[in-house]
């Protein structure tokens, strides 16, 4: 069983080119595989793109499909119009969720889920000052069940040129995630670390996505995807002082004391939450 988006940890890329690798990303752990036509693909391999990913979607299972979105072109490109009329005909064979980059205008978004399915879900990749302008009503739309904040095009578009810290981007980070939560959508998802080797590199960057309420990381790489799924995942030690927190909350949320530190309703709070989070990956 497939782990929804809404608390899905790990989206490994593979280009559509490569349909050999399709079914090496589904085994590799992650939770959701991104077949992209997008930034992975030239522009004339663009077809031949296409060509791949309907033969090798119909070389996945049923239950390989429910972990599979595909990011298609942007609206404005030439290619998106194909890109629809090929995902069209996937939502049939049982294609669940769509990735959309340069995502900035509502109208848009609502455009592709009517073309494709009322219950398709979308992932609305950020990537732009307008798409950052237009989170609250991106967020509204029921097609949309998260963001996910494409950093480096972000980057491009601002003239910027952050270093590894990326400390000028932290009113962004924190606006998608204030932004989903007004929405009540998940978590947002972080972007890629391009650096595949330097794992410690990750963590940190997990680390900060954590701190701004991030709940799953874009991955280009499968040495990626265990870090990922290990760090979004309640550890062991968590879920045990949550199940202690929530046993001894005798009194509905009333202040008590354990381990000598107080516990209010903030931290029962949490202590669900870790508890609710941890029994989704168990029963996936």
């Amino acid at each position: 069983m497939a782990i929804d988006i809404a608390n899905a940890r790990s989206f490994l890329f593979v280009p559509a080119t490569r349909p050999e690798r399709f079914s090496k990303a589904l085994e590799s752990g992650a939770d959701w595989v991104v077949i992209d036509l997008e930034d992975a693909v030239a522009a004339a391999d663009k077809d031949r793109a296409r060509e791949n990913l309907a033969d090798g979607f119909s070389g996945l299972s049923a239950v390989q499909r429910a972990r599979v979105l595909v990011r298609i072109n942007p609206t404005d490109s030439e290619f998106h119009d194909a890109d629809l009329a090929l995902l069209a005909v996937l939502v049939e064979e049982g294609l669940r969720a769509v990735m959309v980059p340069k995502a900035a205008v509502a109208a848009e978004i609502q455009r592709i889920a009517d073309r494709l399915s009322e219950d398709i879900e979308v992932v609305a990749l950020v990537e732009s000052l307008a798409g950052v302008d237009a989170l609250d009503y991106l967020a509204k739309l029921p097609s949309v069940v998260r963001f996910a904040f494409g950093h480096l095009d972000f980057q491009v578009d601002m003239g910027m040129n952050c270093d590894a810290d990326e400390e000028a981007l932290i009113p962004v980070r924190f606006a998608i995630a204030a932004a989903s939560r007004r929405a009540n959508m998940a978590p947002p998802i972080d972007g890629v670390t391009v650096d595949t080797k330097d794992l410690s590199l990750i963590q940190r960057h997990i680390d900060r996505a954590l701190g701004f309420g991030f709940a799953g990381k874009l991955c280009i790489h499968p040495a990626q995807v265990g870090t990922v799924n290990r760090a979004f995942t309640p550890s062991r030690s968590d879920i045990e002082w949550a199940q202690r927190v929530v046993a001894a909350d005798a009194h509905g949320g009333a202040v008590f004391s354990l381990d000598g530190k107080m516990v209010d309703m903030p931290v029962i709070s949490k202590a669900r939450h870790i508890l609710a989070k941890a029994q989704s990956f168990e029963e996936a």
